[in-house]
């Protein structure tokens, strides 16, 4: 079924839709990893976008029900150069295109993915809509020109969860209160601005009994847990247009050792007072570079973030760990007052590198402390 993406810089391409008709709008941007498509669509850091993946075949080893890291799609499209229709893994359990039409998510093959990235990539992330409804090109760049987009909106209200619930037995067990089934070491209290599975499954195996709470969870109701640590998770869009957060983060400092990831790093750095600012074309992908400042070792890192914390906005209280090598971005700080810490990349991604998970096992150190 013939598909239309129209881009808001007037550019328009052609693909064929293998999910059937459908319709949709949001932030265009491109993933470099070769692998890991339904982590990537699972993650709900893409809210309100559509991946293109530059790797050209998706789809060879289908969809399985351990690799989800939530229990939904969150980018409104996939875009892919050519789609596999027939899977060839042991753990696969269905395809990709049933996966995709489950959620109601468009899967578009057949675009030259190259050319797109290499616009994006010069262009910056832009605003698009992919259509097998309306082909007409003028009508198409005109209606994804007037989307709002993605700055100074709040995504993480569209995910963050309603109730607070526990983790148990690799999975989300709803009520309130630690989970008591296992004797765990440390209790953890993670704020859920659109949290992978993957850092539950981490926290949990490295003995840490965890509680997961909306996102509006004020500072009062978290030491009220009397939890040993706090964990900031990643999550979709702009940092600045998260309502009700920051200085319930702001409040916690001092009191409790704190992470964060991605979007908990861009909201800790908010809560220290810096500001944050739009990448051009942001930082999707599974090889990244990154520089510990501290130890001078590269790390190979999986990342997704649009957003970055600006490094000459911090306090001088706040000490850069971490930079990009590709960019010289920040990529990790550490308050020298208070013990928390944060990055912008993904240790708990999976799969991808594991350079990264030693940073699970700081934060149990600084509980222990």
């Amino acid at each position: 079924m013939k598909a239309l993406i129209a881009l808001e810089d007037g550019t328009v391409l052609t693909g064929r839709s293998f999910t059937g008709a459908g319709e949709a709008v949001g932030e265009i941007v491109f993933n470099t990893s070769m692998s890991g498509y339904q982590e990537i669509l699972t993650d709900p850091s893409y809210t309100a976008q559509m991946v293109c993946m530059t790797y050209p075949l998706i789809g060879n080893y289908g969809v399985n029900d351990e690799d989800m890291e939530s229990l939904a799609i969150h980018p409104r499209a996939f875009l892919m150069r050519e789609y596999q229709a027939v899977p060839s893994n042991f753990r696969s359990t269905g395809t990709l295109a049933d996966f995709l039409t489950q959620f109601k998510v468009l899967g578009v093959e057949g675009i030259d993915t190259r050319m797109l990235t290499r616009i994006i990539r010069k262009q910056g992330a832009m605003k698009a809509i992919i259509s097998t409804e309306d082909l007409d090109e003028l009508s198409l760049v005109r209606r994804a020109q007037e989307w709002p987009g993605l700055v100074g909106r709040d995504m993480v209200a569209r995910v963050s969860t309603q109730n607070t619930y526990g983790w148990t037995a690799g999975e989300p067990a709803a009520g309130v209160g630690f989970p008591d089934k296992e004797a765990k070491k440390y209790k953890v209290v993670a704020y859920d601005f659109g949290i992978k599975f993957n850092q539950l499954r981490i926290l949990t195996d490295k003995g840490c009994s965890v509680q997961v709470v909306p996102a509006t969870t004020t500072a009062e109701e978290v030491l009220a847990m009397e939890p040993d640590g706090i964990f900031l998770s990643n999550g979709p869009g702009d940092p600045a247009g998260v309502d009700g957060v920051i200085d319930n983060i702001r409040n916690l400092l001092g009191k409790k050792p704190v992470f964060g990831i991605c979007l908990g790093h861009q909201i800790l750095g908010l809560a220290y007072g810096g500001s944050t600012f739009k990448l051009k074309f942001g930082h999707r992908g599974g090889n990244q570079p990154v520089k510990d400042l501290q130890t001078g070792r590269v790390e190979i890192t999986s990342q997704n973030h649009g957003f970055c914390v600006d490094p000459d906005s911090l306090p001088a209280s706040v000490e850069v760990t971490h930079i990009n090598l590709n960019d010289n971005s920040l990529e990790g700080m550490r308050h020298t007052e208070f013990p928390a810490f944060s990055v912008q990349y993904h240790p708990e991604h999976a799969p991808g590198p594991h350079d990264a998970m030693y940073l699970f096992d700081r934060f149990i150190e600084s509980m222990e402390k």
